[in-house]
């Protein structure tokens, strides 16, 4: 006969675990500690030790009362039979089940994010853009750090950088949108999630609008600009900061992050190692009279470390991303006027203008990368000579537009 609810609110613990025995196998195990756990009892083919078949006789725990009611233990045990007579055995399939959650709350997406990025290191992408792809991480952990990777909707992905679209910041939406398919694109590779939903969401968000780095292209305001650099009244090193951005025009990144290792004041060369480099390449930058100078000042200032541009926090870490900005914003030129890395376009326009120098020296100059491998595997070794000359020449040039002169003929047309 079929248990009734009265049954179970009666029952007592005994000196020994006891049946109450419903239908279809289902029956509440009575436990001498008072617990009562339901259990389903079914038989499926299988083998003997000697590998005979057999039917085999198994049990199926169906959770605990009173928290299964039941009823509920009654749909429990009509479902494992349905999953008997599709041929599945219900206790293998609740241990995968059990496997399969405990490895999708292993693989949350912060999990699965931290080891993409830890890829990417041994990989060997510069430290920028590892140090980015991290902060888009902490971006999102709120969102999604948590969520095991391959139950993420695309809603869920939209809704995570839809704050971003909101607050008017396009870019940032996109980019963090771009760094949510990468991990997942990394986590399908590794058969950690079924699919990239970054995918169904072409489209989703708001165009993005070009936007190109700020920069001062005329003389006579870049003169201005200058005087007032060598005129900054803030912390030295910033100062130094920005009369190299000016001579050198390196990316800003390659400049704070400089490492005393890298320069030699003898051979008048700084060499960037690849790993800081864009295009993975390590660059070459000739050093002007005037750079080799600035390069003597900041070594009394940066207390013999490792870096040419320390923290002001600490020595182990180097210059701020934000300190030439910032210093930039003191100085009274706005963010739609100058930034750290319009100084490479103030460069690349006045020295094309000048119609002194090649294109090709500029562009290996500004370290640019060739789209053209055979032509890039040449021109790495190519204008060295021209690019010598043409740094002493900008060095004089820019002493001329702080004395107020304007001295490069414009291009017609």
């Amino acid at each position: 006969m079929p248990i009734v609810a009265t049954q179970i609110r009666n029952a007592k613990p005994g000196p020994k675990p006891y049946k109450l025995t419903d239908e279809k196998g289902l029956f509440l195990l009575v436990q001498p500690s008072g617990g009562m756990l339901w259990r389903m009892k079914y038989r499926i083919d299988g083998n003997d030790d000697e590998g005979r078949p057999k039917r085999i006789e198994k049990k199926l725990g169906l959770g605990t009362y009173p928290e299964v009611s039941l009823k509920e233990a009654r749909e429990r045990r009509d479902e494992a039979r349905r999953m008997l007579a599709n041929g599945i055995d219900p206790a293998e399939q609740k241990q995968r089940d059990k496997h399969a959650a405990k490895v999708a709350a292993a693989n949350t997406f912060g999990v699965v994010a931290k080891a993409y990025i830890a890829k990417n290191k041994r990989d060997g992408l510069a430290e920028a853009t590892v140090i980015k792809r991290e902060w888009f991480t902490r971006l999102v952990e709120k969102s999604l750090g948590h969520r095991p990777i391959g139950e993420i909707k695309p809603y869920e992905v939209l809704d995570a950088v839809r704050p971003f679209e909101a607050s008017k910041n396009d870019e940032k939406a996109h980019r963090t949108l771009q760094f949510i398919g990468q991990v997942f694109r990394y986590a399908v590779a590794n058969q950690l999630a079924p699919s990239d939903p970054t995918r169904d969401l072409r489209g989703a968000l708001a165009k993005r609008s070009a936007k190109h780095h700020a920069a001062i292209l005329d003389p006579e305001k870049a003169g201005e600009m200058l005087r007032a650099i060598d005129g900054y009244e803030g912390h030295p090193s910033t100062r130094i900061a920005l009369q190299l951005s000016a001579l050198l025009f390196v990316r800003p990144g390659e400049l704070r992050r400089a490492e005393w290792s890298e320069i030699d004041v003898t051979s008048n060369v700084w060499r960037i190692p690849a790993a800081k480099m864009k295009a993975r390449q390590e660059h070459a930058v000739p050093l002007c009279r005037r750079a080799i100078e600035l390069f003597e000042e900041a070594k009394m200032l940066s207390g013999g470390g490792r870096y040419v541009f320390p923290s002001i926090r600490t020595p182990l870490d180097p210059m701020s991303e934000n300190t030439v900005n910032a210093a930039l914003r003191r100085l009274g030129f706005t963010g739609d006027e100058m930034t750290a890395h319009g100084f490479r376009a103030m460069a690349s326009t006045l020295l094309n203008e000048s119609n002194k120098w090649s294109p090709d020296a500029i562009e290996r100059a500004l370290a640019h990368k060739d789209k053209d491998t055979i032509r890039a595997a040449y021109h790495r070794g190519a204008h060295w000579a021209e690019r010598v000359e043409m740094a002493q020449w900008w060095s004089d040039y820019l002493d001329q537009l702080k004395g107020g002169a304007n001295v490069l003929p414009r291009k017609a047309g």
